[in-house]
């Protein structure tokens, strides 16, 4: 009676377990709640754990967010940049002075424009030149009355007219006019005046007041003052013009102390101004300062920087770039591919699959033309995240949002 009453609850229970697995305790076929499919797992309740503590994965949406690429060789060129400004060649520009006091009859040449060497920048009225003309034309009138006196005595001499005291006098008289009109032409010629003019005053007994100021060299009008009836004087300032040769100009910087002994005459530079991003300008250093500033201990380097198409303007803000060394070839990476951790580290991202990707800290060295130099930490080949390294890290360090 036990037995039975055993049998029959054993048999019950496995009735309920056929049931419970879906299938029917008569017939061993599927039971319709079988074939329901089952709900999809949220990655939200179900998160995937990382393999370790400096890698993560990401799904398939997050992976399209990600770029990278196998880490190759680049080349980083030694070198610094200064940063600084345009000048003029102070050795190749002049302010034109009047070379004697007098009021300015006319100004020829305006700001900008490009003149040659001995063209006319402005005349003046010079007394001193009017002295020496007038001077010129009293000489030249002594020099005609001797020579024709010293023509007579001669005639009267040849005749035994004339003694030979008197003969002698008369030579000795235009000998002397002579000699004075030599020295008001050369003084007349101070001022610039050409032989042909000076014959002009001489023959038609007339001064020409007009002192001309030439340019003494050829290049660009960088300021005038002139102004017609404007009294100027020696070297009195401002001068009424400044000239330029704008073939050349200076760019002068400062740079850091410490990098002063890498830089040496003559070595080249390339400048780069803003004004025209999208090319350089040749030039190389002419000057190093023979002191370091005590305030920002920097060292003043001036380059002569060549501007065959007057493009550069003093004043311009510049940078330069000069090769201090030969190029270094080594692994690199994209700057957006580096990532600043909180800690002052570096690190970078690696991936083997394209799914699973660990942070590596590396040492970095030169920053150049959108890559850093990676010194330690990486090999070439490895497959390096190059643009999506912060979202890895955020995610990493729990501030990134699963997709």
């Amino acid at each position: 009676m036990q037995f039975g009453i055993r049998a029959g609850l054993a048999a019950g229970a496995a009735a309920m377990v056929l049931a419970g697995a879906g299938l029917c305790a008569c017939s061993g076929k599927s039971s319709p709640a079988a074939d329901a499919p089952l709900p999809p797992q949220s990655s939200a309740t179900a998160p995937i754990a990382p393999p370790s503590d400096q890698s993560v994965e990401l799904n398939d949406t997050q992976v399209k967010a990600i770029k990278f690429a196998l880490a190759e060789m680049h080349n980083f060129s030694q070198q610094r940049v200064a940063v600084g400004s345009i000048d003029f060649n102070e050795n190749l520009s002049v302010q034109v002075f009047a070379p004697y006091q007098g009021k300015i009859i006319k100004a020829y040449a305006e700001i900008g424009d490009e003149v040659r060497k001995g063209q006319t920048l402005y005349t003046i009225d010079s007394p001193d030149l009017i002295q020496a003309e007038s001077t010129l034309i009293a000489a030249a009138g002594v020099y005609d009355l001797t020579t024709a006196a010293l023509s007579r005595a001669r005639q009267l001499y040849d005749t035994q007219g004339l003694a030979q005291k008197d003969f002698e006098q008369a030579q000795s008289d235009q000998m002397s006019a002579e000699g004075a009109l030599k020295a008001a032409r050369d003084a007349v010629r101070v001022f610039g005046k050409s032989e042909a003019e000076i014959d002009e005053m001489v023959a038609k007994r007339k001064i020409d007041p007009a002192l001309v100021v030439p340019s003494p060299i050829g290049g660009r009008i960088t300021a005038r003052e002139a102004q017609p009836g404007l009294l100027v004087q020696p070297g009195n300032p401002p001068a009424p013009y400044a000239v330029a040769d704008v073939s050349t100009m200076w760019m002068l910087a400062n740079v850091a102390e410490t990098d002063s002994p890498m830089f040496k005459l003559g070595q080249e530079v390339r400048v780069k101004v803003m004004a025209f991003s999208d090319h350089d300008f040749a030039g190389k250093i002419t000057a190093i300062g023979a002191t370091v500033d005590p305030n920002t201990h920097t060292v003043l380097v001036r380059s002569e920087v060549s501007d065959p198409g007057h493009e550069l303007r003093p004043g311009m803000f510049a940078t330069y770039v000069i090769s201090t060394g030969k190029a270094i070839t080594a692994a690199a990476v994209p700057l957006s591919g580096v990532v600043r951790e909180g800690d002052g580290t570096m690190s970078i991202w690696l991936t083997g699959d394209h799914r699973r990707f660990v942070r590596r800290t590396v040492k970095i060295g030169i920053q150049q033309d959108g890559f850093d130099q990676i010194l330690d930490g990486l090999q070439p080949g490895e497959t390096v995240v190059t643009d999506g390294a912060i979202f890895l890290s955020n995610m990493l360090s729990g501030g990134g949002a699963d997709s």
